[in-house]
């Protein structure tokens, strides 16, 4: 029986989040450990799953055909599946995702992307309810500042701390991406 290596979900890493608009954000390494990781499952030739957004609003920087919508300098390239969505959970994508995943037997996501609380969060939490392993790649993911109703700002490394710790042993394993690399070489 063949055991089938982690996917790799990379999720939303879009020319449109490098805009100032969003705000301050956590973790300006986001990308190079993304990319990091593409290289590593691209090198073992193991599944990759490359996600983008198509914002339904009106001028979103995400939206389908804007020059935001394309992926960032060294994401695009092979992968096995490329999803379109406009929801935050991967698995409300075309093509479908669990279907695919189904067919090619895969139970273990690795997640990264952009934002942290948002679309990656969000589809790690699905993956946990369908049942894969997931491992949420904590600092391979950017989270941005938050205004809550009471005015407040919250910080982007307070959302992204608090994004893992709802994460790690509920719904995935939270990891650093030095801590995945050295757990794949083991």
């Amino acid at each position: 029986m063949t055991v089938a290596h982690p996917v790799l979900l990379v999720i939303d890493v879009q020319q449109g989040f490098l805009e100032p608009s969003w705000g301050p954000s956590s973790n300006p390494g986001c990308e190079d450990n993304i990319r990091s990781l593409l290289g590593l499952w691209r090198e073992r030739e193991w599944p990759v799953v490359l996600v983008r957004h198509h914002s339904r609003e009106e001028n979103s920087p995400l939206g389908p055909g804007s020059p935001g919508a394309e992926f960032q300098e060294g994401i695009a390239g092979k992968s096995n599946l490329l999803v379109t969505k406009s929801v935050n959970s991967a698995f409300y994508g075309t093509p479908d995702l669990h279907h695919w995943l189904t067919e090619e037997g895969s139970h273990h996501l690795v997640v990264c992307g952009i934002t942290t609380n948002h679309c990656c969060e969000t589809t790690a939490r699905m993956a946990g309810n369908l049942g894969y392993q997931v491992t949420f790649v904590e600092d391979a993911t950017r989270a941005f500042d938050a205004h809550h109703p009471d005015g407040t700002v919250i910080s982007a490394c307070d959302i992204a701390r608090a994004s893992g710790a709802s994460l790690h042993g509920e719904f995935a394993t939270v990891v650093s991406t030095a801590e995945l690399v050295v757990s794949l070489q083991s």
